[in-house]
C-alpha cells in the first residue's frame, strides 16, 4: 500500500517552504502519522551526514528529525553543491558523482535523474503513512519545466496534491498565487490543490476579501494564513537567517549569566558552508554572533570563527584580499581565540596540495598551525565522536581535504597551538558539555567574566522550535483538509486559470 503524500512549493524561493514543511511534518507525527520529508532535488551549501555515510541536504535532516524518524539519502536524493557561479557538484544519494555547468545540468542530466527521484520516493511511500515533499524555488519556473525533478515533474509523475506558499511580508501574494497558477499547463494546474499563507501581519478578518476573490478566479482555497513569528525557522538551505540564530538575534535574548558578554565574530568567507555551527555559540545567554568581512570587525571579538567553505583555495584569497589573514595571524600571535572548523581550519595551515577543488596545486595557507592538506578525490563523510576539553563530542565531517597535522595538541581530530584551535569536525559545538568547557577556555583568554549557562541543553532548544511551527500549522491551519489532500490528493475538476504554459 503506498503512504499519502503533499508537495509543498512556494510562489518564491525563502517563501517558506521548508519551514511549512517541517511544520506539517511535526503536526502529523504528533497525530501518531509515521511520517518522513523528501526533497528530490536541492540546491545547498548546508549538508548534513546521516548514520550510513550519506550527504544531503540539512534541511531534510531537520525535517527528519521534526518526524522523529532518522534522515536517509532516500529524503534528498540529489544534492547540488555550489562551487562557484557556473558549477556544482553533484551528490546522488549521498555520495558525489562529479561537477557540472548549471547547462551542462539541465541540459540533459537532470532529467535522466528522474528515476532515481521516483524510486526513492516509492520507497519512502512504502514505508510511511504519508510523505511530505518540499519543492524548489518555484513550480513557475517555464524556462526548466521541460526538464524538472522537483516541483511538477515530481508532482505529476507521483500524482500529488501540491499546496502553494506565498509570503506576504514581501508584499504581492495574490498576483505571485494567481501567476504561478496561470503559468502552468493544464495538466499541472490540475496538481495544484491551492494555497497557504506564510507571515501574515495583523487582522485576518482584512484579508479574506482578498482570499475569496482568489478563490473565485482560481477556484482554489487558501489552507491556513501562518502568522508572522519571529524567530522560526530551520536550518536554512542558504543565506544567513539560520534556525537558533535567527531565534536568538530576533527574540527577547537571556542576559549573561556572568558578568561579561562573549562577542564571535565570524568570517564571511565565499561559498561559506555549514555555517550552522555557530547556532549552538549564539543559543548560549551573553553570546552575541555576528558575521564580519573586514578586520576591523575583528578587534573587540573574543573569537574569531574561520567556517566551513566549499572553495577552500578561494577562500585564503579573500581572506588576504581583505586584509583578515594578516589580522588572524596577530590575532594567533597575540593568543587571541581563533576556531577554524573544516575549511576554515584548511586555510589555517601552512599549505594546500588541491588538484580536485580548485585545481590549482599547491598553495601556501595562513601557517598559523602545523598541518599541511592534501585533497583527495574521494570525499570524507562520517559521523565521528570522542573528547575534547573533559567532555564527550559528537560531530560529522565533509571534505576533500585530508591533513597531515606535524604539531601542537590534539584537538577533535585537528590540533590546537596556543589558543588557535582547528578541526574538520562539524556540529561539535552542538554537544553541550564540551560548548561549555570550550566558551570557558576562550572567556579566559579574553579577559572576559563571561559564565556559560549551566542549563542550556541545543537539542532541547531544536525541539522546541520544531514543536513551535506544528503549533503553527495546528494552529493556523486547516488540517482536517490538508489531510484530506495527503490521503486522497487534490480535489477532482479544478478549472484551467488561461493563459497556461507556453507552448
Amino acid at each position: 500500500m503506498t503512504g499519502g503524500g503533499l508537495l509543498v512549493a512556494g510562489t518564491t524561493s525563502d517563501a517558506g517552504k521548508s519551514v511549512v514543511t517541517a511544520g506539517i511534518c511535526r503536526w502529523l507525527v504528533r497525530q501518531g502519522v509515521k511520517v518522513a520529508p523528501f526533497k528530490a532535488q536541492n540546491m545547498s551549501l548546508n549538508s548534513f551526514v546521516t548514520r550510513e555515510g550519506a550527504e544531503i541536504g540539512r534541511a531534510q535532516a531537520m525535517q527528519a528529525q521534526a518526524c522523529r524518524v532518522e534522515p536517509t539519502a532516500l529524503m534528498n536524493p540529489v544534492l547540488l553543491k555550489p562551487g562557484g557561479e557556473q558549477s556544482s557538484q553533484v551528490v546522488l544519494l549521498g555520495k558525489p558523482v562529479g561537477e557540472l555547468s548549471a547547462r551542462g545540468y539541465h541540459g540533459g542530466r537532470q532529467q535522466r535523474l528522474l528515476g532515481t527521484v521516483l524510486d526513492c520516493l516509492a520507497e519512502l511511500r512504502g514505508t510511511y503513512d504519508a510523505v511530505i515533499c518540499e519543492g524548489a524555488g518555484s513550480p513557475a519556473e517555464i524556462n526548466l519545466r521541460r526538464t524538472d525533478i522537483v516541483n511538477m515533474g515530481i508532482a505529476r509523475n507521483a500524482g500529488l496534491p501540491v499546496l502553494v506558499v506565498g509570503d506576504i511580508d514581501r508584499g504581492g501574494v495574490f498576483a505571485s498565487f494567481f501567476g504561478t497558477v496561470a503559468l502552468l499547463s493544464p495538466e499541472d494546474q490540475a496538481h495544484i490543490a491551492g494555497f497557504l499563507v506564510n507571515k501574515f501581519r495583523g487582522d485576518v478578518s482584512l484579508l479574506e476579501p482578498g482570499l475569496d476573490m482568489l478563490h473565485g478566479l482560481t477556484g482554489r482555497r487558501t489552507y491556513g494564513v501562518l502568522p508572522f513569528r519571529h524567530g522560526l525557522g530551520i536550518d536554512e538551505e542558504d543565506g544567513l537567517r539560520v534556525s537558533l540564530r535567527g531565534t536568538v538575534r530576533e527574540s527577547n535574548v537571556s542576559p549573561p549569566v556572568g558578568e561579561d558578554v562573549l562577542r564571535v565574530a565570524v568570517c564571511a568567507i565565499p561559498l561559506m558552508s555549514n555555517f550552522t555551527d555557530v547556532d549552538a555559540l549564539a543559543a548560549e545567554p551573553g553570546v552575541v554572533v555576528r558575521f564580519v568581512d573586514r578586520p576591523e570587525e575583528l578587534a573587540d571579538a573574543d573569537l574569531v570563527v574561520v567556517p566551513g567553505t566549499r572553495g577552500t583555495v578561494r577562500a585564503l584569497e579573500w581572506l588576504r584580499e581583505r586584509g583578515l589573514a594578516d589580522a588572524l595571524r596577530d590575532r594567533a600571535a597575540a593568543h587571541r581565540p581563533v576556531l577554524g572548523i573544516c575549511g576554515g581550519f584548511q586555510v589555517l595551515g601552512e599549505h594546500i596540495e588541491d588538484d580536485v577543488e580548485s585545481r590549482r596545486g599547491h598553495v601556501e595557507g595562513l601557517g598559523i598551525l602545523p598541518v599541511r592538506v592534501r585533497f583527495a578525490r574521494e570525499k570524507t563523510l562520517t559521523r565521528p565522536e570522542g573528547e575534547a576539553l573533559g567532555e564527550h563530542v559528537t560531530g560529522y565531517e565533509i571534505h576533500h581535504g585530508v591533513a597531515e597535522i606535524n604539531g601542537g595538541d590534539p584537538f577533535l581530530d585537528g590540533c590546537r597551538v596556543g589558543q588557535t584551535w582547528g578541526t574538520h569536525w562539524h556540529g561539535s559545538l552542538e554537544s553541550d558539555g564540551f560548548r561549555r568547557a570550550f566558551l570557558r577556555e576562550v572567556a579566559a583568554a579574553a579577559g572576559r567574566r563571561f559564565v556559560p549557562a549551566a542549563d542550556t541543553s541545543f537539542a532541547a532548544l531544536r525541539e522546541e522550535q520544531l514543536d513551535r511551527l506544528g503549533d503553527l500549522i495546528e494552529e493556523h491551519a486547516d488540517t482536517d483538509a490538508l489531510w484530506r489532500l495527503i490521503e486522497s490528493g487534490a480535489p477532482q475538476g479544478l478549472p484551467f486559470i488561461p493563459p497556461g504554459a507556453p507552448a
